[in-house]
């Protein structure tokens, strides 16, 4: 045992102390960050907009309101001239509005130096169109207040299990999905390191050298574990950074534009500011300490099950790297296998499928955890995640064994490719 931990102090601290590592530690919290922020700053770019209205029709005369950063100012001027000197008069844009029939609107015309960009041209339409419908109603004789009032706005409220807890089917969709999609990228991500992590040492002879003082299953196990604690340190350092970083924005980005830009987005999509009022609700529903469990204990489950596989890999390659792509394949196929049961599952957590998929190791990181944000145990009963626990746990001692006595021979077998038929040997010869 100790010389297990020797190994894998050697892994982790050999991987801590390389630039790639503290380059791209501290790079996805400030790429996390900037997503958040240049939105932000985008919408800050567009609050300048002073747009001059030329409404020859008299339909929107005085019924378009500011909205957000874009400012509306009718005037009574002739095009023909106006739209010669409207730059100069300090407006950004100048909107002509002819005289129509409101049954058959001529084409509106924008003026501006440069183009318009999407969210104006969205935003105009939008209001424009409202406007006019207004118009519409009213020569029909149409009361817009009774069809506002006649208008249907039912909100389900799912109460799950005994308790009636709260719940929301569209946080959940969303948390399993994530969940279930970063377990898969740490599968493939880490599990590849470990195989390169091999293939080098097998490349620079030095398995030869490390394999005279311990036993080849120690030295898998102790590459396995190192790089497992690369990555955990690496999630608990993000995680950190992130929350750190966040804190930090008001600093960089002063409030009024913070609300600013709350606003003008909310303005843009009443259904994702209907979404933000319920936010308090919906984490209400989510069992998060569970889901972090869980979350934990499947990144390191299915880390450890397929990370055994890809290191018996490793110890197969040897200068060809096309061996590599071949032999891997039987390996990252399951994964990408669930990554599309998964998708069933976020849609229906209690298909057959799903079930199924979320029970068996090969695909039981990345689908169960897709399943649990939607209730445990109202839609994952205890049973289903006891059993997917154990099939995993014990999963992972068969790869294990399975990669042990594949790398025992592998990782000092230079020189030869090696064929499956071979593997197989390797596999029933006893020891």
């Amino acid at each position: 045992m100790n010389k297990i931990w020797i190994i894998i102090k050697r892994e982790y601290l050999t991987r801590v102390r390389k630039k790639s590592f503290l380059i791209v530690t501290l790079l996805v919290p400030v790429l996390f960050v900037a997503m958040i922020l240049i939105p932000i700053l985008m919408m800050q770019s567009g609050d300048n907009e002073k747009i001059a209205v030329v409404d020859d029709s008299k339909v929107f005369q005085g019924k378009l309101a500011d909205d957000g950063g874009v400012h509306y100012k009718f005037v009574d001027a002739k095009i023909d001239t106006f739209k010669n000197t409207y730059l100069e008069q300090g407006y950004t844009g100048l909107l002509h509005i002819p005289a129509m029939d409101i049954d058959r609107p001529g084409t509106i015309v924008y003026y501006s130096k440069g183009q318009m960009n999407v969210m104006l041209k969205s935003n105009m339409e939008r209001r424009l169109e409202g406007v006019l419908e207004d118009k519409r109603m009213e020569v029909a004789g149409i009361d817009k207040a009774k069809v506002e009032s006649i208008r249907a706005d039912i909100d389900i409220v799912n109460l799950a299990g005994k308790d009636e807890k709260k719940g929301s089917a569209g946080l959940a969709y969303a948390v399993g999905y994530g969940a279930a999609f970063l377990v898969y990228i740490i599968l493939l991500v880490f599990g590849t390191t470990v195989m390169r992590g091999v293939m080098e040492e097998k490349m620079n002879r030095v398995a030869e050298v490390m394999v005279s003082s311990v036993k080849p299953f120690q030295l898998m196990m102790g590459k396995i574990v190192g790089i497992a604690g690369v990555g955990l340190t690496q999630f608990l350092i993000w995680i950190v950074l992130i929350v750190g970083l966040q804190m930090l924005l008001p600093l960089f980005v002063g409030a009024d534009t913070m609300n600013a830009a709350a606003a003008q987005g909310a303005g843009n999509n009443a259904a994702m500011a209907e979404a933000m009022s319920k936010i308090n609700f919906v984490v209400e529903g989510v069992n998060w300490p569970l889901i972090i469990t869980c979350f934990l204990f499947y990144f390191l489950g299915g880390y450890l099950f397929y990370a055994a596989l890809f290191a018996a890999v490793g110890s197969l390659v040897n200068e060809d790297p096309n061996e590599a792509q071949s032999l891997t394949f039987p390996i990252t196929l399951p994964v990408i296998i669930s990554i599309f049961i998964m998708f069933a599952a976020v849609r229906n957590p209690n298909g057959q499928l799903a079930v199924w998929g979320s029970i068996i190791p090969f695909s039981s990181p990345v689908v169960m955890m897709a399943r649990i944000p939607y209730g445990v145990p109202g839609t994952v009963p205890y049973w289903q995640l006891a059993l997917s626990v154990i099939f995993l746990v014990a999963g992972f001692m068969g790869t294990t064994w399975l990669a042990a006595k594949i790398y025992r021979t592998g990782i000092l077998l230079y020189g030869k490719k090696v064929t499956l038929k071979e593997v197989g040997k390797w596999l029933s010869r006893k020891n």
